[in-house]
């Protein structure tokens, strides 16, 4: 089952048009991918889940996302089912139906992307180029531990059991999903990859996201202070009058 979500890469107001970073990522093995869309439209999310769905190294069966309508609509659900890809969606307001995708949304998304405001093609286009870097580190380099129970401690509480850390990669191979030929088409994207050029081009463009988005999301961040102290003395009329 892949789980997906989008994160708004507004900055401090919802003003206007910003990307979204769409995130897709398996419940058995971690694996995730992302690449971010210049917005919500469903034209946009479509092109998102076609692109994500190539990269992942195995067929996608469930897609599973929130009740957000960029998901939940006749396009979305008209592609899956061309391709005979089961739809399910969460709970309203129940974040822990989807808590694979949503602790992505932080430990990937924020992590890498920060919280910047990026309207523009060219931070768009930095972006991309970011998920592609990331996706090597996280799925080939970065192991995870994965909740696989629980057990009661000395108190009687109920504790998490966790299995040994590992790779995305290494639980794909373990999994026994692919054959021999597939595993190697997915092993030669790290053909001649050094985890430490990774993390080195990954900063090189953190920083220039950096350069192009902290100036404006500042002033955007201050104008948005402004407007509140000027509402303040209204705000404590009313306050009074109740």
């Amino acid at each position: 089952m892949i789980e997906a979500d989008t994160v708004a890469h507004c900055g401090p107001t919802l003003i206007g048009e910003f990307a979204r970073t769409l995130t897709m990522t398996d419940i058995v093995t971690g694996w995730t991918e992302n690449c971010s869309i210049r917005n919500n439209a469903s034209k946009w999310i479509l092109h998102g889940i076609e692109q994500l769905q190539g990269w992942f190294p195995f067929a996608m069966t469930t897609f599973d996302s929130d009740c957000g309508s960029e998901f939940i609509n006749h396009e979305v659900a008209g592609w899956l089912q061309d391709r005979d890809i089961a739809q399910t969606r969460s709970r309203p307001y129940q974040k822990n139906d989807q808590a694979h995708v949503e602790s992505k949304n932080n430990h990937v998304v924020r992590k890498h992307a920060f919280y910047w405001r990026y309207d523009t093609a060219d931070e768009l286009e930095l972006l991309d180029r970011l998920w592609r870097l990331v996706s090597l580190r996280l799925n080939f380099f970065t192991p995870t531990k994965k909740a696989v129970g629980y057990t009661a401690g000395a108190d009687g509480r109920r504790k998490r059991i966790y299995d040994k850390p590992a790779t995305p990669w290494q639980r794909l191979q373990d999994s026994g999903t692919l054959d021999a030929q597939q595993l190697s088409r997915v092993s030669a994207r790290i053909d001649g990859i050094n985890p430490a050029d990774l993390t080195r081009q990954i900063n090189a463009i953190q920083m220039q996201l950096l350069d192009l988005a902290r100036d404006k999301t500042e002033a955007l961040a201050a104008a948005r202070h402004m407007d509140l102290e000027a509402l303040q003395p209204s705000i404590n009329r009313l306050a009074q009058a109740k």
